[in-house]
């Protein structure tokens, strides 16, 4: 698994513009199950990174706002995820996290604020089904 996930992790950071990192995480464990980076991270970032996902994607205050989205909308409470994918926009660099079909695992990509934001977006898209089916 980590061969064919370290692949393509790379060719995620090869198509999507101006990446700089791309991670594979496991909600379910809380494990980062890969991440390629063009330079080294801070340890401590790494060690973070799932745990940071997991909030952003199950924390509570998440939680209880999509069981007031799917109940507004008439959705069954079934464990399916109303949230799918979050952008994050830091000083310097542009977060995607993407949720997976396997609503357990969630792909992160980092790229520089300077590329078009919709092409990250698209591509990163894109390289889901290729990072999903290496797991």
């Amino acid at each position: 698994m980590a061969n064919n996930l370290d692949s393509a992790l790379n060719a995620a950071i090869a198509s999507v513009p101006e990446c700089l990192a791309a991670g594979y995480i496991d909600l379910t464990s809380g494990m980062l199950l890969g991440i390629k980076s063009v330079d080294s991270q801070p340890a401590e970032v790494v060690e973070l990174l799932a745990a940071a996902t997991a909030d952003l994607f199950q924390g509570t205050n998440v939680r209880m706002i999509e069981s007031i989205f799917k109940k507004a909308r008439g959705l069954a409470d079934d464990g399916h995820h109303y949230f799918q994918e979050f952008l994050v926009n830091s000083d310097n660099l542009i977060h995607v996290f993407i949720r997976g079909k396997n609503e357990e695992h969630v792909s992160c990509f980092v790229c520089r604020k300077s590329a078009n934001m919709g092409m990250v977006l698209t591509k990163a898209r894109g390289m889901m089904p290729t990072l999903e089916a290496s797991v």
